[in-house]
């Protein structure tokens, strides 16, 4: 049974962290195990794109063609399957089993699985910002449901960002101007308790996790719920690099996302201003060109 661990560059960062080189090292373990317990057959060499977890193309008993994704064991993630069971395939990809004592999960393949902000063989993007943010448009409002337990409310999860931040911080030499650590947490602290209606929002929705399919034109796959209100919910794509790395092309995401969504521009831009910067450290990492995106954000206020 073939179930060697090849590890793509994506994951790369992840030796640089004990707990990183710990969960690398169980992969080959825990891969064989999930082949062993759904009577999988490894298709081909894991997906580049994962950052946070291992997937690799399979197929079931029946020929099915699937998806088996290994997780990082983080918090953001623990409840992504009930994610994916609660959209039950409705504008994302189905849950077709799960384990989440080897948070494991199997999922519905994409094909063909071209990612939203997918480049030609002419270098140009097979659709332009503004179709892709059409796309965008016409899937979150179709995953935005109200939901309550077991999701994480945004609230907490704030919390612990504006927690974290300042010890962060200090702990790894300060890693950028201190005007950008007092905009996050002044805005956190101004959004938490002022939200709307709680519905399942999604941290990591950028255009890399939105995927060309054949059941519908393009499906949501690795969702990293949390329970609160919409305009944390285009966050994700707000900040993401997938669809441009620029002032200008960060504005018009805003802009054209917050417009076509009748959502409240400053709540998005405050959310993402805190978000982006608590996603650009971690314990033992920093994630420079997040806080690039803080500044670019801090100048459209």
């Amino acid at each position: 049974m073939e179930t060697e661990l090849e590890i793509p560059e994506r994951l790369s960062w992840l030796r640089r962290t004990p707990f990183g080189r710990a969960w690398l090292a169980a992969l080959p373990g825990r891969l064989a195990d999930c082949v062993e317990q759904w009577g999988l057959r490894l298709t081909g060499p894991p997906f580049p794109y994962a950052f946070a977890s291992l997937a690799r193309p399979v197929e079931l008993p029946d020929g099915t063609r699937a998806v088996l994704k290994l997780q990082l064991p983080d918090a953001d993630s623990v409840h992504e399957a009930t994610a994916l069971a609660c959209w039950a395939g409705d504008g994302a990809a189905r849950l077709l089993a799960h384990d989440p004592g080897r948070r494991a999960l199997l999922v519905e393949r994409c094909d063909p699985g071209t990612q939203l902000h997918a480049v030609g063989r002419d270098g140009a993007p097979q659709v332009t910002l503004d179709e892709a943010l059409d796309v965008v448009a016409g899937l979150l409002p179709r995953l935005w449901r109200p939901v309550g337990a077991p999701f994480t409310p945004l609230a907490e999860e704030a919390a612990g960002w504006s927690e974290q931040l300042p010890v962060r911080w200090e702990r790894l030499g300060r890693p950028f101007e201190r005007r950008l650590l007092d905009a996050a947490l002044g805005r956190l602290a101004e959004l938490v308790d002022t939200q709307g209606e709680q519905v399942l929002v999604n941290q990591d929705l950028h255009a890399g996790n939105i995927l060309r399919a054949t059941r519908e034109p393009w499906l949501v796959i690795d969702p990293k719920p949390l329970a609160g209100e919409r305009e944390f919910g285009v966050v994700a794509i707000v900040r993401g690099q997938e669809l441009g790395h620029s002032p200008a092309a960060v504005r018009r995401r805003l802009d054209k996302l917050t417009g076509d969504l009748g959502l409240d521009r400053e709540r998005v831009l405050g959310w993402a201003i805190g978000h982006t910067l608590a996603w650009s450290m971690t314990d033992d990492v920093v994630f420079t060109e997040h806080a690039e995106i803080v500044r670019w954000l801090l100048d459209l206020a």
